[in-house]
């Protein structure tokens, strides 16, 4: 059963405390999916530190208020990867920590990909990959019309840049000078049929972004100072008049945290009960000990 904590916002550049939270978010990715019996266990924990970074600190927002106008927007377009951001929406205080212990039953608000209609906090509902670069540049339009400077941040999968609306999106988005949108490529290097390379290989995807007239970074998405100095750059760029859309490519690590899933395209689904639970525990509790 997933543990209450503490409702509170953190400081972008406390390392320390987005480790602490980064594990405490971990630790409920492996509840949730005992509880439902199935979940996405692998993309959700490569892209954990990610979200810590953006969601303590980082992005302005306010749970008291989560349909503030100026609210910067956040689109979880890799949508199976949810139960790594229902924690972080709990612990801010946009629901209570509770309602993760009924993670995808028939009376709960969270179901296993993200409904804007039910859950407080959420932009989109996404699930049917390659919407969300395309909806992204739509608020994006919307913010300069209203002038209401908020930042639109849209996380995909590396699997699902093999849907052909990400690119049209991605041309229109940089021919708009949609400076304000900003992408972040959960580069894990697996997807639900395999290996990406192996399925669809679209490396090199820096030259790729460059070529659609994006400003491309590339991070350790586990690297909390790198994450956080690709932001603040983001941030420097964006306001300018002819400023592109930026995409973060975040190399990052399946299963990243349970040394015996790490990089598993295997572990694109599943569970963990018994012994491989307890393992999973402590293997998270051991990695976040070291770093």
């Amino acid at each position: 059963m997933v543990q209450s904590q503490q409702n509170h916002a953190g400081i972008a550049n406390d390392f320390s405390f987005l480790a602490d939270r980064a594990a405490w978010v971990r630790r409920c990715v492996v509840d949730l999916a005992a509880i439902a019996g199935s979940g996405h266990i692998g993309p959700a924990l490569s892209c954990t530190d990610v979200l810590v970074s953006l969601y303590y600190g980082y992005m302005n927002i306010d749970p008291k208020n989560p349909q503030k106008i100026d609210r910067d927007r956040f689109i979880l377009s890799k949508g199976h990867a949810c139960s790594a951001l229902y924690p972080i929406l709990a612990d801010l205080g946009y629901f209570p920590v509770d309602e993760l212990n009924d993670f995808t039953q028939l009376h709960s608000i969270l179901g296993d990909h993200p409904n804007m209609l039910k859950v407080p906090g959420i932009d989109f509902s996404s699930g049917s990959l390659g919407h969300g670069l395309a909806v992204g540049l739509g608020m994006a339009e919307a913010a300069r019309f209203r002038k209401t400077g908020e930042r639109v941040i849209v996380m995909l999968g590396d699997g699902e840049l093999n849907e052909g609306q990400i690119w049209e999106a991605a041309g229109y988005a940089s021919a708009r000078n949609l400076g304000s949108l900003l992408a972040i490529v959960d580069k894990n290097h697996v997807q639900v049929d395999g290996n990406t390379a192996d399925v669809l290989n679209f490396e090199p995807l820096d030259k790729k972004f460059a070529a659609f007239g994006w400003h491309v970074e590339e991070v350790d998405g586990h690297e909390f100072a790198e994450l956080q100095s690709a932001l603040e750059r983001f941030d420097a760029r964006r306001s300018a008049v002819d400023a592109a859309p930026t995409v973060i490519i975040a190399d990052t690590v399946s299963g990243k945290g349970i040394p015996f899933i790490e990089g598993m395209a295997e572990w694109h689904i599943g569970y963990l009960a018994g012994t491989d639970y307890d393992r999973a525990i402590d293997g998270i509790n051991a990695v976040h000990a070291k770093g």
